[in-house]
Parts: C-alpha cells; sequence; structure tokens
C-alpha cells in the first residue's frame, strides 16, 4: 500500500537527531509522499523545507508563515516568499489561515496577511495549506470574498462540525485529518469524517505534533500517518488500501506532485 502525508514539519528541531532513519521509517510503512510544510516559526525553515525536498524524490515544500506569526510579516516577507515558491519542488504556499483560539496574532493581521496569501496563490496559481481554528464562518467568508471557485487548497487538521466541513466543500476544498480523528474523545470529528466524499480526502500527520492512537504522548513521525488511514477506512467502512490509494492519488493531484 501507498501513502501521502500532506502535512509534516520535517524541518523541525525534534528531527535533527535522526532524520534520515525518521523517513525511512515512513518509507517502510508504505509512505511514498511527504509534504512538508516550512511554516513552523523562524522563516528560515521555508528555506529548509525546500532544501529537503530537492534532497528528496518523494519530499515536496510548501512555503508560507503560520497564522500564529502573522504579526511579524512584512513586504520583504512576501518578496522572499514569492521567490521561494519558483524554485524546484515548491508545490504549495501555507500554512496560513485564521487561529482565533490562541489569538498569537492580532486578529486584523490574521485576516489581512489570509487575504495576502489568498492572492499571493492565485497569482502563483498554487494551492494553500491553511490552519483554521475557532474561525471557520470568518474564513469562509474571506474565501468566498477573494474568490470562490479560483481558489484551490486543503482545509488541514480539520476539526470543525459537519456544516462547516459542507461549506468548505462547497468552496472546492479538500479537508485533511490528523491524528486527532483517532482520539478517545473525537467520536464526532469521526462523523464527520465519515460524510467527507473520498476524492476530497486527505490524511496527514502535523508531525511532531498530534501523535495518533496508539503513539499518544511520543513524538509524532510521518509512518503514523497509518494509523490515520487505518482509523478513516475503519470508519467510513472501505479497505485500507482503497483509503490509502485515494489519499495518495487526492494529495498528488492538489499540490502536482505525481
Amino acid at each position: 500500500m501507498i501513502f501521502a502525508d500532506s502535512h509534516c514539519h520535517l524541518t523541525d528541531v525534534q528531527f535533527d537527531g535522526d532524520r534520515d532513519a525518521m523517513l525511512a521509517r515512513a518509507r517502510e510503512a508504505g509512505v511514498s509522499r511527504f509534504i512538508v510544510i516550512g511554516a513552523n516559526g523562524d522563516f528560515a525553515h521555508n528555506e529548509k523545507a525546500v532544501a529537503l525536498a530537492q534532497e528528496h524524490e518523494d519530499v515536496f515544500a510548501i512555503v508560507g508563515v503560520h497564522p500564529h506569526d502573522a504579526k511579524s510579516i512584512t513586504d520583504e516577507t512576501y518578496v522572499r516568499l514569492r521567490a521561494l515558491a519558483q524554485q524546484l519542488k515548491v508545490v504549495g504556499l501555507g500554512e496560513t489561515g485564521l487561529d482565533f483560539y490562541y489569538d498569537n496574532s492580532p486578529r486584523e493581521a490574521q485576516r489581512t496577511h489570509f487575504r495576502a496569501f489568498i492572492r499571493l496563490a492565485r497569482e502563483l496559481q498554487l494551492p494553500l495549506s491553511m490552519h483554521v481554528r475557532d474561525a471557520y464562518p470568518e474564513a469562509a467568508q474571506i474565501l468566498r470574498e477573494e474568490g470562490e471557485g479560483h481558489i484551490h487548497g486543503v482545509m488541514h487538521c480539520f476539526t470543525g462540525s459537519a456544516e462547516e466541513a459542507t461549506v468548505l466543500l462547497e468552496l472546492g476544498l479538500y479537508i485533511s485529518f490528523s491524528g486527532i480523528v483517532t482520539f478517545k474523545s473525537a467520536t464526532d470529528l469521526r462523523v464527520v469524517a465519515r460524510l467527507i466524499p473520498l476524492d476530497r480526502l486527505l490524511i496527514e500527520t502535523d508531525c511532531p505534533l498530534l501523535a495518533p492512537a496508539p503513539y499518544r504522548g511520543k513524538r509524532n513521525e510521518p509512518a503514523y500517518v497509518v494509523q490515520v488511514a487505518k482509523m478513516i477506512a475503519e470508519t467510513k467502512g472501505l479497505p485500507l488500501e482503497e483509503l490509502a490509494v485515494a489519499t495518495w492519488k487526492n494529495t498528488a493531484a492538489l499540490f502536482h506532485s505525481e
């Protein structure tokens, strides 16, 4: 079977001691596509993500600034991102969006830069990887205002309601589930996962955070995306292989990483 981890932070310092071994474990588990997110605090992680992608055939990079760090974005940030986005193996922008749970950046800054990322994605014809927490209705409204039908992307690590998922699907987005869907407390989220059409579904680890059961409390890594796939396949009543192939194809299609 083949699996894709559609959202992983492989440049994180937690992997500095065993990055090659971690990738080897994932490949042994069947993971053959890694979408590495450069938005990880320091802007240098964007450059590291691009370098990692260019070093490994099965690794691809997304560059951006997390909504937590929206307050740090300047005009120069976009100049640097634009240049990186044109490098080989860069397949998207992000993660961008709105996080009204932590509010690590002022909400107006988050709104401003979410709009800016959407416009840049349209200009460069790249998909978006989006992070939204406690702000799905407003995020959907911004997406509509900035060009409904012309924006491609995924709502990563989805934790919203069935109604919120339906709105995102109507906007043409993919929806991705992380290890949270395996948690005992995530009964409602599994109901949502059951409702997502197979051709609009992605899976991810968001590693090194959010390790799925039975690895909760440990460092997460791409090999564990198999546990996410198993849970969703069981929830949807599908063979694991069918779920794995579909989510791999969806990841490759969205991020043009065939």
